[in-house]
């Protein structure tokens, strides 16, 4: 199953590079000023559909130039001013974003921030939709182990599981959906409700999972620059066909742009957890984290994150306390292609109680989880705004408890609306 991911991984590289080949190619100048021509000519026009038309005509000109030339920074602060003109403020956000990178005069550097809090006020519908198909070599992070070793009268014997937990694969399909209204109360504040479902499907239904989840709360526009929300959260996860737990608390989450270049965002979340199958492991759920997000330059993005958890289950073995940091980057290249990698490190430590996985029974037990993920996605294709995107998924987990170590490699073909 491993060699079959990295082989499809593989073969979907050579047919997004195939694909762009087949990309037509017209002269940058012509493309451009037909692109700002169809701009004027919206502006001109009432809303309706022939106004969306021309910004539609206007943005594949400029979207087109950008597949072969990610850096031209004139070109995609015109696509995001396309895009501000149709009101699709999540594509054109972040395009006005990353030309203020590009290290523009400070006149326009002004006007792009007076664009971005327009936006940030009118902002009302933000929708989501995706779907995917995920092979995966080890679908319940099983170690595949069958023997433990536990000590006795007569020194440490190993004795084998009567039902060990082995490892399956399989593929899944995934599909996910979400949105997202906020109604305004007073300049600087919006009342935000929304909700989001995902579902994962395998083959005979064991491994499935679904999470339904809603929010409310107001959302603070503090200054130009900041703002901070505090929301309710209500949440529903099954497993396997089942329910498995639920969970309601408050999130209270912040950012601010720090520079051109740099944003911080940061989140603090209290839930109050209950399990459909296990009481032992009700009890609260608490979560912090932090991230930083630089444009190095109109092609480059750095993320770095990091974040604390702790689970305070009813039964000692189930509490837990976890720490874990991620770094990202992606670059957009030539030929429309757009590279991503992030690499995460979470370690995680359990309540005693551990026996007969820990010969110690006052021990802790302590994993140790590595995650890699490899991205690739074409600019140049699109389908009603969707482009594929290939995913490959490294990871593994030591520990010290016997059994509970894994290794998995998984997959996934996504749509995704990235340009």
């Amino acid at each position: 199953m491993t060699r079959l991911l990295y082989a499809s991984f593989i073969a979907g590289m050579l047919l997004l590079v195939a694909a762009t080949i087949a990309y037509g190619q017209d002269a940058t100048d012509t493309r451009f000023r037909a692109g700002l021509a169809a701009v004027g000519q919206a502006m001109a026009m009432p809303e309706g559909e022939e106004r969306d038309a021309s910004l539609d005509e206007a943005i594949a000109a400029f979207h087109g130039i950008l597949v072969e030339n990610p850096a031209l920074v004139r070109v995609r602060l015109e696509l995001a001013r396309a895009f501000f003109l149709k009101e699709e403020d999540g594509l054109a956000r972040r395009h006005f974003e990353t030309v203020l990178a590009g290290n523009v005069p400070q006149a326009v550097a002004a006007n792009v921030r007076r664009f971005l809090t327009i936006m940030r006020a009118r902002k009302r519908w933000q929708v989501r939709f995706g779907m995917g198909v995920a092979p995966d070599s080890n679908i319940g992070a099983a170690s595949g182990g069958r023997t433990i070793m536990i000590d006795t009268a007569f020194g440490r014997l190993p004795f084998t599981l009567d039902e060990p937990a082995t490892e399956e694969s399989g593929v899944g399909l995934s599909v996910w959906t979400g949105g997202e209204y906020q109604y305004p109360l007073a300049p600087s504040w919006r009342l935000r409700a929304g909700g989001d479902l995902s579902r994962r499907e395998y083959r005979g239904g064991a491994f499935d999972r679904m999470t339904l989840s809603g929010h409310a709360g107001p959302r603070w526009l503090i200054d130009a620059r900041t703002e901070a929300s505090l929301l309710l959260d209500v949440r529903r996860h099954w497993s396997g066909g089942k329910g498995y737990h639920r969970e309601i608390g408050p999130r209270l989450e912040a950012q601010r742009r720090l520079t051109r270049r740099v944003t911080a965002r940061g989140g603090l979340s209290r839930h109050e957890r209950r399990h459909d199958r296990s009481k032992t492991q009700d009890g609260p759920v608490t979560g912090l984290h932090g991230a930083l997000s630089w444009i190095v330059t109109p092609t480059v993005r750095l993320d770095l994150s990091a974040g604390l958890g702790e689970e305070r289950a009813k039964a000692r073995r189930n509490r837990s306390e976890s720490r874990w940091a991620s770094m990202g980057a992606s670059w957009a290249l030539g030929w429309g292609f757009t590279v991503s990698g992030v690499a995460t490190l979470r370690r995680t430590e359990y309540g005693r109680g551990w026996l007969p996985f820990l010969a110690d029974p006052d021990a802790r037990r302590e994993d140790e989880t590595r995650t890699f993920r490899l991205s690739a996605h074409n600019r140049a294709l699109a389908l009603w705004g969707f482009s594929p995107r290939v995913s490959l998924v490294r990871e593994s987990r030591e520990s010290n408890a016997q059994l509970h170590d894994y290794e998995r490699t998984s997959g996934e073909l996504q749509f995704v609306r990235l340009f």
